[in-house]
Protein backbone atom coordinates (compact mmCIF):
# COMPACT_ATOMS: atom_id res chain seq x y z
CA UNK A 1 0.00 0.00 0.00
CA UNK A 2 1.28 3.55 -1.40
CA UNK A 3 0.71 6.18 0.64
CA UNK A 4 1.02 9.82 0.47
CA UNK A 5 0.40 13.19 2.68
CA UNK A 6 -1.11 16.36 1.85
CA UNK A 7 -1.28 19.13 4.08
CA UNK A 8 -4.09 21.42 3.47
CA UNK A 9 -4.94 25.09 5.03
CA UNK A 10 -5.44 24.96 8.25
CA UNK A 11 -5.82 21.02 10.49
CA UNK A 12 -7.11 19.45 7.45
CA UNK A 13 -5.15 16.66 5.66
CA UNK A 14 -5.57 15.14 2.32
CA UNK A 15 -4.01 11.15 1.78
CA UNK A 16 -3.78 9.72 -1.41
CA UNK A 17 -4.04 6.03 -1.02
CA UNK A 18 -2.95 2.74 -3.49
CA UNK A 19 -4.10 -0.84 -2.92
CA UNK A 20 -2.03 -2.97 -5.04
CA UNK A 21 -4.47 -4.17 -7.83
CA UNK A 22 -3.90 -7.93 -6.90
CA UNK A 23 -4.94 -7.84 -3.78
CA UNK A 24 -7.78 -5.94 -4.64
CA UNK A 25 -9.01 -8.31 -8.07
CA UNK A 26 -8.17 -11.59 -5.37
CA UNK A 27 -10.63 -10.56 -3.40
CA UNK A 28 -13.10 -9.74 -5.99
CA UNK A 29 -12.51 -13.19 -7.04
CA UNK A 30 -13.47 -14.55 -3.71
CA UNK A 31 -16.63 -12.76 -3.66
CA UNK A 32 -17.62 -13.61 -7.09
CA UNK A 33 -17.42 -17.66 -6.12
CA UNK A 34 -19.71 -17.19 -3.19
CA UNK A 35 -21.82 -15.02 -5.21
CA UNK A 36 -21.81 -17.73 -8.05
CA UNK A 37 -22.82 -20.61 -4.85
CA UNK A 38 -25.65 -18.47 -3.66
CA UNK A 39 -26.80 -16.59 -7.05
CA UNK A 40 -30.33 -17.94 -8.48
CA UNK A 41 -30.78 -17.11 -12.25
CA UNK A 42 -33.38 -18.37 -14.34
CA UNK A 43 -32.27 -21.23 -16.78
CA UNK A 44 -29.48 -22.01 -14.66
CA UNK A 45 -29.37 -25.01 -11.89
CA UNK A 46 -28.26 -23.62 -8.10
CA UNK A 47 -24.25 -23.73 -8.44
CA UNK A 48 -23.64 -24.09 -11.90
CA UNK A 49 -23.94 -20.76 -12.91
CA UNK A 50 -20.85 -19.96 -15.27
CA UNK A 51 -18.46 -17.19 -13.57
CA UNK A 52 -18.83 -15.16 -16.59
CA UNK A 53 -22.21 -15.11 -15.95
CA UNK A 54 -21.87 -14.07 -12.67
CA UNK A 55 -19.30 -11.55 -13.22
CA UNK A 56 -21.60 -10.01 -16.00
CA UNK A 57 -24.52 -9.88 -13.76
CA UNK A 58 -23.12 -9.10 -10.26
CA UNK A 59 -19.40 -7.79 -11.03
CA UNK A 60 -19.75 -3.87 -10.63
CA UNK A 61 -21.78 -3.93 -7.52
CA UNK A 62 -19.21 -6.32 -6.07
CA UNK A 63 -16.51 -4.59 -7.03
CA UNK A 64 -17.73 -1.33 -5.86
CA UNK A 65 -18.68 -3.34 -2.28
CA UNK A 66 -14.83 -4.57 -2.09
CA UNK A 67 -13.64 -1.30 -2.74
CA UNK A 68 -15.57 0.34 -0.17
CA UNK A 69 -14.36 -1.80 2.18
CA UNK A 70 -10.75 -1.81 1.26
CA UNK A 71 -10.76 1.92 1.19
CA UNK A 72 -12.39 1.84 5.00
CA UNK A 73 -9.26 -0.41 6.36
CA UNK A 74 -6.96 0.93 4.10
CA UNK A 75 -7.78 4.76 5.98
CA UNK A 76 -7.18 2.79 9.11
CA UNK A 77 -3.61 1.79 7.99
CA UNK A 78 -2.55 4.37 6.66
CA UNK A 79 -3.41 6.70 9.76
CA UNK A 80 -1.06 4.58 11.72
CA UNK A 81 1.68 4.58 9.28
CA UNK A 82 1.28 7.89 8.97
CA UNK A 83 0.88 8.53 12.90
CA UNK A 84 -2.03 10.90 12.05
CA UNK A 85 -4.85 11.35 14.46
CA UNK A 86 -7.59 12.30 12.21
CA UNK A 87 -10.33 14.45 14.40
CA UNK A 88 -13.33 13.30 12.46
CA UNK A 89 -14.92 11.15 10.04
CA UNK A 90 -12.71 11.33 6.64
CA UNK A 91 -14.44 11.98 3.18
CA UNK A 92 -13.64 9.08 0.84
CA UNK A 93 -13.48 9.22 -2.88
CA UNK A 94 -12.26 6.76 -5.41
CA UNK A 95 -9.98 7.87 -8.11
CA UNK A 96 -9.91 4.95 -9.52
CA UNK A 97 -10.44 1.25 -9.23
CA UNK A 98 -11.17 -0.31 -12.90
CA UNK A 99 -9.56 -3.97 -13.72
CA UNK A 100 -6.07 -4.14 -14.21
CA UNK A 101 -5.04 -1.09 -12.13
CA UNK A 102 -4.32 -0.28 -8.13
CA UNK A 103 -7.20 0.94 -6.21
CA UNK A 104 -6.58 4.54 -5.53
CA UNK A 105 -8.63 6.52 -3.67
CA UNK A 106 -8.22 10.03 -1.38
CA UNK A 107 -9.27 10.47 2.18
CA UNK A 108 -9.76 14.23 3.33
CA UNK A 109 -10.12 15.03 7.24
CA UNK A 110 -8.75 17.10 10.07
CA UNK A 111 -6.36 16.43 12.50
CA UNK A 112 -5.98 17.20 15.97
CA UNK A 113 -4.03 20.53 16.58
CA UNK A 114 -0.62 20.25 18.48
CA UNK A 115 -1.35 22.69 21.83
CA UNK A 116 1.18 24.32 23.19
CA UNK A 117 0.44 24.94 26.78
CA UNK A 118 0.55 28.70 28.39
CA UNK A 119 2.28 30.48 31.15
CA UNK A 120 -0.56 28.98 33.81
CA UNK A 121 1.64 31.35 36.46
CA UNK A 122 0.17 34.32 34.41
CA UNK A 123 -3.54 33.30 35.50
CA UNK A 124 -5.21 35.48 37.60
CA UNK A 125 -7.83 33.75 39.76
CA UNK A 126 -10.28 35.47 42.15
CA UNK A 127 -11.60 32.97 44.82
CA UNK A 128 -14.75 34.32 46.86
CA UNK A 129 -14.57 33.67 50.66
CA UNK A 130 -17.48 34.01 53.23
CA UNK A 131 -18.08 32.70 56.57
CA UNK A 132 -21.74 31.42 57.37
CA UNK A 133 -23.09 33.99 60.20
CA UNK A 134 -26.10 33.79 62.42
CA UNK A 135 -28.22 35.95 60.23
CA UNK A 136 -27.66 33.59 56.99
CA UNK A 137 -28.96 30.48 59.16
CA UNK A 138 -31.94 32.39 60.02
CA UNK A 139 -32.78 33.50 56.73
CA UNK A 140 -31.93 29.81 55.61
CA UNK A 141 -34.52 29.18 58.06
CA UNK A 142 -37.05 31.34 57.15
CA UNK A 143 -36.99 30.13 53.34
CA UNK A 144 -37.55 26.35 54.74
CA UNK A 145 -40.61 27.43 56.47
CA UNK A 146 -41.95 29.11 53.85
CA UNK A 147 -41.61 26.73 51.51
CA UNK A 148 -43.47 24.25 53.54
CA UNK A 149 -46.08 26.74 54.57
CA UNK A 150 -49.97 25.55 54.84
CA UNK A 151 -53.08 28.04 53.64
CA UNK A 152 -55.86 28.03 55.85
CA UNK A 153 -59.68 29.77 54.61
CA UNK A 154 -59.72 32.76 56.73
CA UNK A 155 -62.89 34.76 57.37
CA UNK A 156 -61.53 38.72 56.50
CA UNK A 157 -60.28 40.71 54.04
CA UNK A 158 -57.26 39.79 52.10
CA UNK A 159 -54.19 41.36 53.21
CA UNK A 160 -50.38 41.09 51.16
CA UNK A 161 -49.10 37.72 51.94
CA UNK A 162 -52.19 36.23 51.72
CA UNK A 163 -53.68 34.18 48.90
CA UNK A 164 -57.04 34.47 46.77
CA UNK A 165 -59.17 32.27 44.96
CA UNK A 166 -61.05 34.27 41.94
CA UNK A 167 -62.96 33.65 38.56
CA UNK A 168 -61.87 36.83 36.72
CA UNK A 169 -63.09 38.08 33.11
CA UNK A 170 -60.64 41.00 31.39
CA UNK A 171 -62.00 42.81 28.39
CA UNK A 172 -60.76 45.66 26.22
CA UNK A 173 -62.91 48.09 24.46
CA UNK A 174 -65.66 45.81 25.77
CA UNK A 175 -64.22 42.23 23.96
CA UNK A 176 -63.49 39.54 26.38
CA UNK A 177 -59.86 38.87 26.04
CA UNK A 178 -59.51 34.94 26.82
CA UNK A 179 -55.68 35.32 27.84
CA UNK A 180 -56.84 37.71 30.36
CA UNK A 181 -59.83 35.75 31.93
CA UNK A 182 -59.65 32.65 34.14
CA UNK A 183 -61.61 30.79 36.68
CA UNK A 184 -60.46 29.23 40.22
CA UNK A 185 -57.63 30.95 40.01
CA UNK A 186 -55.28 30.96 43.27
CA UNK A 187 -52.25 33.08 43.26
CA UNK A 188 -50.35 34.80 46.08
CA UNK A 189 -50.74 38.75 47.17
CA UNK A 190 -47.55 40.78 47.08
CA UNK A 191 -45.33 38.15 45.01
CA UNK A 192 -45.63 39.25 41.93
CA UNK A 193 -47.57 36.20 39.84
CA UNK A 194 -50.11 38.56 38.40
CA UNK A 195 -49.60 42.26 37.23
CA UNK A 196 -49.18 44.61 39.95
CA UNK A 197 -52.39 46.30 38.98
CA UNK A 198 -53.87 43.47 39.42
CA UNK A 199 -52.43 42.42 42.68
CA UNK A 200 -52.61 45.66 44.17
CA UNK A 201 -56.61 46.42 43.52
CA UNK A 202 -57.33 42.88 45.12
CA UNK A 203 -55.80 43.19 48.31
CA UNK A 204 -58.87 44.38 50.87
CA UNK A 205 -60.97 42.34 49.51
CA UNK A 206 -63.04 39.46 51.00
CA UNK A 207 -64.48 35.77 50.02
CA UNK A 208 -67.55 36.30 47.61
CA UNK A 209 -66.94 40.00 47.02
CA UNK A 210 -66.71 41.32 43.62
CA UNK A 211 -64.89 44.04 42.16
CA UNK A 212 -64.65 46.36 38.75
CA UNK A 213 -61.18 47.81 37.98
CA UNK A 214 -58.82 48.77 35.80
CA UNK A 215 -55.33 47.41 35.21
CA UNK A 216 -52.83 48.33 33.22
CA UNK A 217 -50.25 45.47 31.93
CA UNK A 218 -46.50 46.24 31.97
CA UNK A 219 -44.36 47.19 28.36
CA UNK A 220 -42.45 44.03 28.70
CA UNK A 221 -45.35 42.24 29.62
CA UNK A 222 -44.69 38.29 27.76
CA UNK A 223 -48.03 38.70 25.55
CA UNK A 224 -47.36 41.59 23.58
CA UNK A 225 -50.94 42.08 22.20
CA UNK A 226 -51.37 43.42 26.03
CA UNK A 227 -48.38 45.37 26.33
CA UNK A 228 -48.99 48.72 28.06
CA UNK A 229 -53.26 47.95 27.61
CA UNK A 230 -55.29 48.85 30.05
CA UNK A 231 -57.73 45.83 30.59
CA UNK A 232 -61.24 46.44 32.45
CA UNK A 233 -61.59 43.46 35.13
CA UNK A 234 -64.65 41.73 36.32
CA UNK A 235 -63.49 39.46 39.29
CA UNK A 236 -65.07 37.62 41.87
CA UNK A 237 -63.64 36.70 45.38
CA UNK A 238 -64.18 32.89 45.86
CA UNK A 239 -61.52 32.46 48.87
CA UNK A 240 -58.85 34.13 51.20
CA UNK A 241 -56.71 32.01 52.42
CA UNK A 242 -54.36 32.58 55.27
CA UNK A 243 -50.22 31.52 55.28
CA UNK A 244 -49.39 29.24 58.03
CA UNK A 245 -46.26 29.08 58.97
CA UNK A 246 -45.13 25.57 60.26
CA UNK A 247 -43.69 25.70 63.69
CA UNK A 248 -39.56 24.69 64.35
CA UNK A 249 -40.79 21.69 66.43
CA UNK A 250 -40.36 18.24 65.98
CA UNK A 251 -42.60 17.07 63.72
CA UNK A 252 -41.02 20.20 60.95
CA UNK A 253 -37.75 19.03 61.81
CA UNK A 254 -38.50 15.12 60.67
CA UNK A 255 -40.35 16.52 57.55
CA UNK A 256 -36.21 17.88 56.54
CA UNK A 257 -34.58 14.56 57.57
CA UNK A 258 -33.93 14.83 61.51
CA UNK A 259 -35.30 12.41 63.42
CA UNK A 260 -33.63 12.92 66.98
CA UNK A 261 -31.51 15.91 68.39
CA UNK A 262 -34.35 18.44 68.08
CA UNK A 263 -33.64 22.39 67.23
CA UNK A 264 -30.21 21.88 68.30
CA UNK A 265 -29.45 19.21 65.69
CA UNK A 266 -31.21 20.53 62.98
CA UNK A 267 -29.29 23.95 63.31
CA UNK A 268 -26.33 21.82 63.03
CA UNK A 269 -27.49 19.67 60.38
CA UNK A 270 -28.71 22.55 58.18
CA UNK A 271 -25.36 24.56 58.82
CA UNK A 272 -23.38 21.60 57.68
CA UNK A 273 -25.53 21.35 54.35
CA UNK A 274 -24.85 25.08 54.07
CA UNK A 275 -21.33 24.76 54.60
CA UNK A 276 -21.31 22.21 51.62
CA UNK A 277 -23.52 24.10 49.18
CA UNK A 278 -21.07 27.34 50.19
CA UNK A 279 -18.08 24.65 49.51
CA UNK A 280 -19.41 23.45 46.34
CA UNK A 281 -20.10 26.86 45.00
CA UNK A 282 -17.17 28.33 45.60
CA UNK A 283 -15.53 25.21 43.99
CA UNK A 284 -17.33 25.75 41.00
CA UNK A 285 -16.81 29.48 40.39
CA UNK A 286 -13.20 29.12 41.08
CA UNK A 287 -13.45 26.51 38.26
CA UNK A 288 -15.20 28.36 35.71
CA UNK A 289 -12.50 30.78 35.83
CA UNK A 290 -9.80 28.77 35.09
CA UNK A 291 -11.38 27.43 32.13
CA UNK A 292 -12.11 30.80 30.80
CA UNK A 293 -8.41 31.87 31.72
CA UNK A 294 -7.42 28.20 30.05
CA UNK A 295 -9.61 29.31 26.54
CA UNK A 296 -8.10 33.13 26.98
CA UNK A 297 -4.60 32.54 26.80
CA UNK A 298 -4.36 29.54 24.24
CA UNK A 299 -5.01 30.66 20.74
CA UNK A 300 -4.60 27.64 17.58
CA UNK A 301 -6.67 26.05 14.92
CA UNK A 302 -10.03 23.99 15.58
CA UNK A 303 -10.50 20.75 13.77
CA UNK A 304 -14.14 21.87 11.82
CA UNK A 305 -15.73 18.16 12.65
CA UNK A 306 -15.32 18.66 16.56
CA UNK A 307 -16.82 22.39 16.92
CA UNK A 308 -19.99 21.00 14.47
CA UNK A 309 -20.20 17.67 16.93
CA UNK A 310 -20.26 20.57 20.25
CA UNK A 311 -22.48 22.86 17.89
CA UNK A 312 -24.87 19.16 17.42
CA UNK A 313 -24.85 18.30 21.02
CA UNK A 314 -25.91 22.06 22.45
CA UNK A 315 -28.93 22.11 20.54
CA UNK A 316 -30.01 18.78 21.67
CA UNK A 317 -29.13 20.05 24.86
CA UNK A 318 -31.65 23.24 24.53
CA UNK A 319 -34.31 21.00 22.55
CA UNK A 320 -34.42 18.89 24.99
CA UNK A 321 -34.96 21.46 27.53
CA UNK A 322 -38.03 22.72 25.65
CA UNK A 323 -38.86 18.65 25.58
CA UNK A 324 -38.27 18.30 22.13
CA UNK A 325 -36.97 14.45 21.44
CA UNK A 326 -33.61 13.92 20.47
CA UNK A 327 -32.43 14.03 16.97
CA UNK A 328 -36.12 16.39 16.28
CA UNK A 329 -33.86 19.71 15.31
CA UNK A 330 -34.40 19.90 12.14
CA UNK A 331 -38.32 20.42 12.84
CA UNK A 332 -37.18 23.77 14.99
CA UNK A 333 -34.63 25.77 13.26
CA UNK A 334 -31.99 26.42 15.27
CA UNK A 335 -28.62 28.26 13.70
CA UNK A 336 -25.46 27.07 14.13
CA UNK A 337 -24.26 30.66 14.88
CA UNK A 338 -26.32 30.30 17.89
CA UNK A 339 -23.90 27.97 19.44
CA UNK A 340 -21.21 28.02 17.52
CA UNK A 341 -18.79 30.69 20.20
CA UNK A 342 -19.77 28.17 22.96
CA UNK A 343 -19.27 25.13 21.14
CA UNK A 344 -15.68 26.67 20.00
CA UNK A 345 -14.90 27.42 23.54
CA UNK A 346 -15.39 24.44 25.07
CA UNK A 347 -13.77 22.27 22.34
CA UNK A 348 -10.98 24.69 22.93
CA UNK A 349 -10.60 24.21 26.41
CA UNK A 350 -11.21 20.24 26.18
CA UNK A 351 -8.01 19.92 24.12
CA UNK A 352 -6.29 21.97 26.42
CA UNK A 353 -7.00 19.80 29.80
CA UNK A 354 -6.05 16.74 27.23
CA UNK A 355 -3.12 18.11 26.96
CA UNK A 356 -2.12 18.80 30.40
CA UNK A 357 -3.57 15.67 31.47
CA UNK A 358 -1.04 14.18 29.19
CA UNK A 359 1.76 16.42 29.12
CA UNK A 360 2.02 16.49 33.11
CA UNK A 361 0.91 12.64 33.26
CA UNK A 362 -1.94 12.87 35.29
CA UNK A 363 -3.83 9.88 36.79
CA UNK A 364 -6.49 8.80 38.70
CA UNK A 365 -5.80 6.25 41.16
CA UNK A 366 -8.39 3.06 41.70
CA UNK A 367 -8.74 4.57 45.36
CA UNK A 368 -9.62 7.72 43.98
CA UNK A 369 -12.60 6.21 42.13
CA UNK A 370 -13.62 4.63 45.01
CA UNK A 371 -13.74 7.37 47.33
CA UNK A 372 -15.32 9.39 44.42
CA UNK A 373 -18.45 6.63 44.07
CA UNK A 374 -18.94 6.42 47.90
CA UNK A 375 -19.04 10.50 47.95
CA UNK A 376 -21.43 10.16 45.18
CA UNK A 377 -23.63 7.03 46.91
CA UNK A 378 -23.80 8.79 49.93
CA UNK A 379 -26.40 11.31 49.09
CA UNK A 380 -28.83 7.59 48.13
CA UNK A 381 -30.92 5.58 50.48
CA UNK A 382 -29.04 2.45 49.29
CA UNK A 383 -25.05 3.80 48.60
CA UNK A 384 -24.22 0.11 47.55
CA UNK A 385 -26.82 -0.02 44.76
CA UNK A 386 -25.85 3.42 43.17
CA UNK A 387 -21.85 2.32 43.75
CA UNK A 388 -22.65 -0.94 41.35
CA UNK A 389 -24.57 0.83 39.18
CA UNK A 390 -21.81 3.26 38.18
CA UNK A 391 -19.61 0.03 38.12
CA UNK A 392 -21.65 -1.51 35.48
CA UNK A 393 -21.92 1.57 33.04
CA UNK A 394 -18.77 2.01 31.75
CA UNK A 395 -19.55 5.45 30.08
CA UNK A 396 -20.42 6.57 34.03
CA UNK A 397 -17.20 5.25 35.03
CA UNK A 398 -15.80 7.44 32.02
CA UNK A 399 -17.26 10.27 33.39
CA UNK A 400 -16.56 10.14 36.65
CA UNK A 401 -12.92 9.28 36.48
CA UNK A 402 -13.04 12.64 33.79
CA UNK A 403 -14.50 14.57 36.28
CA UNK A 404 -11.35 13.47 38.74
CA UNK A 405 -8.74 14.20 36.32
CA UNK A 406 -10.54 17.78 35.55
CA UNK A 407 -10.12 18.65 39.52
CA UNK A 408 -6.57 17.32 39.49
CA UNK A 409 -5.78 19.49 36.38
CA UNK A 410 -7.92 22.49 38.26
CA UNK A 411 -5.51 21.61 41.44
CA UNK A 412 -2.11 22.19 39.12
CA UNK A 413 -3.19 25.72 37.59
CA UNK A 414 -4.17 26.87 41.38
CA UNK A 415 -0.73 26.09 42.25
CA UNK A 416 0.92 27.89 39.44
CA UNK A 417 -1.74 30.69 38.94
CA UNK A 418 -2.37 34.25 41.51
CA UNK A 419 -4.96 33.56 43.93
CA UNK A 420 -7.28 36.56 44.83
CA UNK A 421 -9.00 35.82 47.78
CA UNK A 422 -12.76 37.88 47.34
CA UNK A 423 -14.21 38.36 51.04
CA UNK A 424 -17.92 38.22 50.62
CA UNK A 425 -21.22 37.30 52.16
CA UNK A 426 -22.55 34.01 52.41
CA UNK A 427 -25.59 34.64 50.06
CA UNK A 428 -23.16 37.09 47.55
CA UNK A 429 -21.29 33.85 47.03
CA UNK A 430 -23.80 31.63 46.21
CA UNK A 431 -25.77 34.32 44.01
CA UNK A 432 -22.25 34.68 42.20
CA UNK A 433 -22.34 38.56 43.16
CA UNK A 434 -19.38 38.10 44.72
CA UNK A 435 -17.07 37.87 41.71
CA UNK A 436 -19.51 40.08 39.95
CA UNK A 437 -17.31 43.15 37.40
CA UNK A 438 -17.07 45.81 39.93
CA UNK A 439 -18.89 48.91 38.50
CA UNK A 440 -17.32 52.16 37.87
CA UNK A 441 -18.12 54.06 41.39
CA UNK A 442 -16.68 50.59 42.81
CA UNK A 443 -13.45 50.94 41.10
CA UNK A 444 -13.23 54.86 41.85
CA UNK A 445 -13.59 53.81 45.52
CA UNK A 446 -11.02 51.03 45.22
CA UNK A 447 -8.66 53.62 43.74
CA UNK A 448 -9.19 56.03 46.46
CA UNK A 449 -8.69 53.31 49.65
CA UNK A 450 -5.70 52.24 48.38
CA UNK A 451 -4.40 56.01 47.37
CA UNK A 452 -5.35 55.74 51.61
Amino acid sequence: MNVSVETLPGLERKLTIAIEGEKFESEISVRLTQAKQKAKIPGFRAGKIPLKEVRRRYGPAIRAEVAGEMMQTGFFEAIQQEELNPAGTPKLDVVKMDPGTDLEFTAIFDVYPKVELGDFSSLEIRKPQAEIEETDMEEMVDKLRDQHTNYETVERASIEGDQVKVDFSGSLDGEKIESASGEGVVFSLGKGQMIKDFEEALVGVSALEEKSFDATFPEDYRAEELQKKTVQFEVKVLEVLEAKKPELNEDFFKKLGVEDGGQDKFMEELKNNMQKELDSSITNQTKQQVMDSLAEIHEFALPSDVVQREIQALKEQMLGQFQQPPGNSQKIDLPDDLFRDQAEKRVKVGLVVNEIISSREIKVEETDLEEKLAELASAYGEPEQVISWYKNNPDQMRGVEMGLLEDRVIDLILEEATIESVKAAYSEVLSGAALAPLKVDDKADEQVESQD
